[in-house]
């Protein structure tokens, strides 16, 4: 089975951070994340999309994001539900978010002024495959083959993503027709 969530959005309003009963951080937070098309208008609609982040990602998360911030967050779908106080079941959807990464430059300084700054859950394989830059220290990730992507599958050498077996000398590529897409 897979459950993999990559979204790249905007903060709804400055994360929340909370700490358990045995002290363990939780960040919660809501992505803004535009559509592809435009409605009949012409505009741009968006999905609000809640996300919830743990651990000591969150305390970072929290320290470096704000209300309009430009983030990209991989993680799963997860849903719970709860009793209300008024006894209504209710139902839960949200992103348990593992790796983020800030797509602006930090505006006061102190951070990498390229753009990009990823964040990971501590497993050394940052959001994008980036090295890590934190106040001037810089932390790789393990390093990558070239055959591999950026979420741990696999590529053939060539990147052509439709190519079956070893494509180096002449492999068969793999007919697809429009009727065959899903879309």
């Amino acid at each position: 089975m897979i459950n993999r969530a990559v979204l790249t959005g905007r903060l709804t309003r400055d994360p929340e951070l909370r700490f358990t009963a045995n002290g363990t951080a939780v960040a919660t937070f809501t992505l803004a994340v535009d559509r592809q098309f435009r409605n009949q208008n012409g505009e741009r609609d968006a999905d609000f999309i809640n996300c919830v982040i743990w651990r000591k990602p969150a305390e970072n998360f929290k320290n470096f994001t704000h209300k309009g911030s430009l983030v990209g967050v991989e993680g799963r779908i997860q849903t719970r539900n709860y009793e209300n106080q008024q006894g209504n079941r209710v139902y839960v959807t949200e992103v348990i978010v593992e790796n983020f990464a800030l797509l602006e430059p930090r505006q006061n300084g102190g951070m990498n002024q390229g753009g990009q700054q990823p964040f990971n859950d501590g497993s050394n394989q940052p959001f994008g495959g980036q090295s890590q830059q934190f106040g001037g220290a810089q932390q790789n990730s393990a390093p990558q083959s070239d055959s591999s992507s950026n979420f741990g599958g696999s590529m053939p050498s060539n990147d052509a993503p439709f190519s079956a077996g070893d494509n180096n000398d002449g492999g068969k590529k793999i007919d697809v027709s429009d009727d065959e897409l899903p879309f």
